[in-house]
Order: C-alpha cells, then sequence, then structure tokens
C-alpha cells in the first residue's frame, strides 16, 4: 500500500497525549485492529470496516459501510426512497464512545500522579493510553483466549473466529474483513470439534460452552451488567451507585455473574468487567501485574507471598485506594510499561569496521607472498528502555581472509 491520502478521510482534532492508538490498539484489550504499511489501522466495527490514522494534531477516520443486499428485479416503485430514509453516519459518535472519549486523560494522569509516585515516574513515557469500550461478548472471547497465551496468538484466535463464524463485511486492500460472530454462530455441536482443529486447544471448550450458557439467557443479558454509566452506544447514562474500596455494587454482582460462565477465572472476569462492561474500578491481576505488585507495591510477602485469592483481592484495593473510579485504567498504564514491546526497543546500531593487513614471504621455487587481512567490527546495540537509562551493549567480531599469491624469482 503507498502512502495514504488522508484529503479523503474526515478529521478529529485530537492530541496523543489523550490519544494514542499506536499504543492502545497494541496493548492487549482488542485482538482484531490490523496495521498496514502505511500506518493505518482498521477493523470490523458495528458493521461497518472502521479505518484510523494519526498525527500529532489529528486522530483520521473513514468509514466502508457492508455493500447493499442485491434485491430481486420488481416493477418499479410507485413510491421512491428519500433522502431522509438514508442511514446517518453515526461513524464519530462511535469512535468518542469506543475511545471513551468523553473522560479527559490529562487531568486523571495528573490526578494519579499525585497520589502515586510510582504512577507518576512511569505515566509520562506512556501518555495517550485509553480504555476501550467494546462489545460485551467480544471481550469475553477475546479473554478466554488469553489463558495461558500472549497477544500475538490471542489475534490469530479471535481472527480465525471471524473467519470462520463471523460475517463477512467487505474486503479492503484486498484483505477480507469479519466481524465479531455472535454467540449462537458459536454454539454450534460442532464448534468444540472445529475450534480444536483450528489450534485453541483446551479453550474450543470453554468458548462453546460459554456461548451456549450466554445463547441460553435472555437477549441482553450480558449488557445488562454494564456500568449504567456508561451504557452502549446510543443509550443514555445513569447512575451506578455508591462508590467503595472493593467497587460498586455493580461491578461486583457483574464480576460473579462472568465467574459462572466457562474459562472465566477472576482475571479473565475483571478483564471483561474493565473493557467489555466500562466497570472503570476492575483490576486484572495477570502475571504482569503481579509483579508490578510485587516490585513497586511491597507485595509478595507475608501473608501475600502468594498469588491467592486473598491477595488478588488485596491488589485490587489497594490500586482502588491509591487511583479511585478509574483504578483499571490506570493499571492498564502500568501494565502497558511492563510489556516487553513497549519497555525496550531498538533504536539504533553503529558499526566500527577496523582492518590491517599482514604480508608474509616465504621462500620456495618461488616467493609465496600471503596477505592475511584481519577485520574486526564493533558493533553497538543502542537499546532505549523507557524504565530505565539507555545503555550500549558491544558486540565484537572478528574475521580473517587470506590471499596467496605466487611471484617468480628476479633473475
Amino acid at each position: 500500500m503507498g502512502a495514504i491520502n488522508l484529503a479523503e478521510w474526515q478529521k478529529l482534532p485530537i492530541g496523543l497525549t489523550e490519544l494514542c492508538i499506536n499504543t492502545t490498539l497494541r496493548c492487549g484489550q482488542s485482538f482484531r485492529w490490523r496495521k498496514d504499511d502505511a500506518g493505518a489501522w482498521s477493523m470490523a466495527l458495528h458493521n461497518r470496516i472502521l479505518s484510523l490514522h494519526q498525527d500529532p494534531e489529528h486522530l483520521y477516520y473513514r468509514s466502508i459501510p457492508p455493500p447493499a443486499p442485491q434485491a430481486p428485479l420488481t416493477p418499479p416503485s410507485s413510491h421512491p426512497p428519500s433522502i431522509s430514509d438514508e442511514i446517518e453516519d453515526d461513524t464519530l459518535d462511535l469512535i468518542k464512545h469506543y475511545f471513551n472519549l468523553s473522560a479527559n486523560s490529562s487531568d486523571l494522569y495528573a490526578r494519579w500522579s499525585a497520589a502515586d509516585a510510582n504512577f507518576a515516574k512511569k505515566a509520562p513515557k506512556f501518555t495517550g493510553i485509553r480504555i476501550l469500550n467494546q462489545d460485551a461478548w467480544e471481550a469475553l472471547v477475546g479473554f478466554i483466549c488469553s489463558s495461558n497465551n500472549n497477544i500475538i496468538r490471542i489475534s490469530q484466535m479471535v481472527h480465525k473466529l471471524c473467519v470462520n463464524y463471523g460475517p463477512l463485511l467487505g474486503q479492503l486492500e484486498g484483505e477480507a474483513y469479519h466481524d465479531f460472530p455472535p454467540p449462537q454462530a458459536l454454539a454450534g455441536k460442532d464448534v468444540e470439534s472445529k475450534l480444536r482443529a483450528l489450534g485453541f486447544g483446551y479453550r474450543a471448550k470453554y468458548i462453546h460452552q460459554t456461548a451456549q450458557m450466554v445463547s441460553a439467557k435472555p437477549d441482553g443479558w450480558l449488557e445488562s451488567l454494564r456500568n449504567p454509566e456508561s451504557p452502549v452506544l446510543g443509550t443514555k447514562p445513569s447512575s451506578a451507585g455508591e462508590w467503595s474500596i472493593s467497587g460498586r455494587e455493580g461491578y461486583r454482582a457483574a464480576h460473579a455473574e462472568l465467574l459462572a460462565l466457562q474459562g472465566v477465572g477472576p482475571k479473565v472476569a475483571d478483564c471483561v468487567c474493565l473493557m467489555g462492561l466500562a466497570w472503570g474500578e476492575a483490576v486484572p491481576v495477570d502475571t504482569h501485574v503481579w509483579q508490578i505488585a510485587q516490585r513497586d507495591y511491597k507485595f509478595g510477602k507475608g501473608k501475600h507471598s502468594s498469588l491467592t485469592k486473598d491477595t488478588y483481592d488485596a491488589i485490587g484495593n489497594k490500586f482502588r485506594a491509591l487511583w479511585g473510579q478509574e483504578a483499571g485504567w490506570a493499571q492498564s498504564v502500568l501494565f502497558t510499561a511492563n510489556l516487553k514491546a513497549f519497555t525496550e526497543q531498538l533504536v539504533g546500531k553503529k558499526e566500527e569496521v577496523v582492518e590491517g593487513v599482514e604480508v608474509k614471504v616465504e621462500e620456495d621455487s618461488g616467493e609465496v607472498v600471503r596477505d592475511v587481512v584481519r577485520t574486526a567490527k564493533v558493533a553497538k546495540k543502542v537499546i532505549k528502555r523507557p524504565l530505565e537509562e539507555e545503555g550500549e551493549k558491544q558486540v565484537v567480531e572478528i574475521s580473517e581472509r587470506v590471499k596467496t599469491r605466487k611471484r617468480r624469482k628476479a633473475s
């Protein structure tokens, strides 16, 4: 793909400190965004293909609707559709909702930094991270896939789910885009065996059984667990109730309901609560967060020497006490800072080549001259570690070339 003609895109004024899509879309929240060679991110979302691009001052976007269904040939209607019958483009509203843009990220970062010196030290290098307002069902299945997994493999699994069970919305740059499959599509009797064949392993059973359980519940059951202060797009918000260090009652109820599903433990339930149901106080504690809690917040000793249920709850309560109702958002900033993909980047390579020539002369019937060229390459890799000082790693490579030639003796 060549350069992007941004003149064809719509744009939203927003700085990188408020939203950085290159970080937000890579830090393990959503697993379906694809980035092309020109730097544009695309995904099938809410019955359209949505593409995004960003510069320091603007978020550029475009939306491609699915092709209109081909109706059978009929006599012309005596009441042709009017312009008012056309569907209004709600892409901008979708973007503001999806990226949770109603909250001021800079103000929240300042508040969390004032309350926590560790956050204040590390957060400035990771501004623009936001918690996404995702579809609850997609978040649930995506985080069931996350069990003992990494972001690349989770993304591959979610892509397979969409290709095999999701509706096709169209193509972009020669690639097909499928929306996420509904629960009913993953509840069929042959789904588990097919998912195992596709490489899902034990997760195939969890996805299939959870799809059956959700399909058997009343329509809208999963979304009914959502934080009413951040409802589905187009719905008016309402109060979420009284705040406490253990989280609001609605959050605790949603967490308990999710634990009844297959393949859902406390961490997955908290991921879904935070990134699929908009409960900002949910704090998922995985291996990365457990490392952070031990290294920076004095967990890992005494009664919290291992990650038991009591320790899990204590970590959540500690972070909620520090950061308040959006503790899960603050935690995601430190989570991202702890990911290797963000904490170590190769930013340069210096090479110095030193050559030396040694000439050896051997006498025989003729004169044999051997030119021995020794080359020493000193390579310095400059590693940028956002959480540490910059440093250099030096590698010395020595090679040798030998040239042999024979010259006649002088008469």
